[in-house]
C-alpha cells in the first residue's frame, strides 16, 4: 500500500483520501461499452481504501448491464471519481486524472484492458 492521494472533483463538491493498492502502477484503460466512452485511467484501491471526506452527498452511482460495477460520479460536475471493478469487485478503480498533482499524459503509454471480452458476460 501507497500513502494515501487526495482526489477532487472538478467543482470541489467531492473530496476523497484514497491509500492506492501499488500506487500509480496499476494505471489502466478498459475498452467496454461505457469506460472506453470515458476513457479515463483507473489505478487500483482495496475496497476499504476510500474515505469520501466531503460531499457524500453529492455522488451519484451509475451501473448496467450485471451490474456488478458500481461507478460513483459527482452529481454536480459530472467527473467520474471511482467504481467497484467488474473483473475484481474485491478492488475499486479510481479515477487517475482526479489525483491531486498527477496529469496522466505524462504517465503514457497506459495499456487498455479487453472489457469487451468479458468473462462474466458470456
Amino acid at each position: 500500500m501507497t500513502d494515501p492521494v487526495r482526489i477532487t472533483c472538478h467543482c470541489g463538491a467531492v473530496e476523497l483520501k484514497v491509500t492506492l493498492t501499488d500506487g500509480l502502477r496499476t494505471a489502466r484503460r478498459c475498452d467496454c461499452s461505457y469506460c472506453r466512452r470515458r476513457a479515463v485511467p483507473a489505478v487500483s484501491a482495496p475496497l476499504g481504501g476510500i474515505e469520501v471526506v466531503r460531499g457524500h452527498d453529492a455522488l451519484t452511482l451509475y451501473q448496467f448491464g450485471t451490474h456488478t460495477a458500481q461507478h460513483h460520479f459527482c452529481s454536480i460536475c459530472g467527473i467520474y471519481m471511482y467504481h467497484r471493478r467488474r473483473s475484481n469487485p474485491n478492488e475499486y478503480g479510481v479515477n487517475m486524472g482526479a489525483i491531486d498533482g498527477v496529469n496522466p499524459a505524462e504517465h503514457e503509454p497506459i495499456p487498455w484492458h479487453d472489457g469487451v471480452n468479458h468473462p462474466s458476460d458470456r
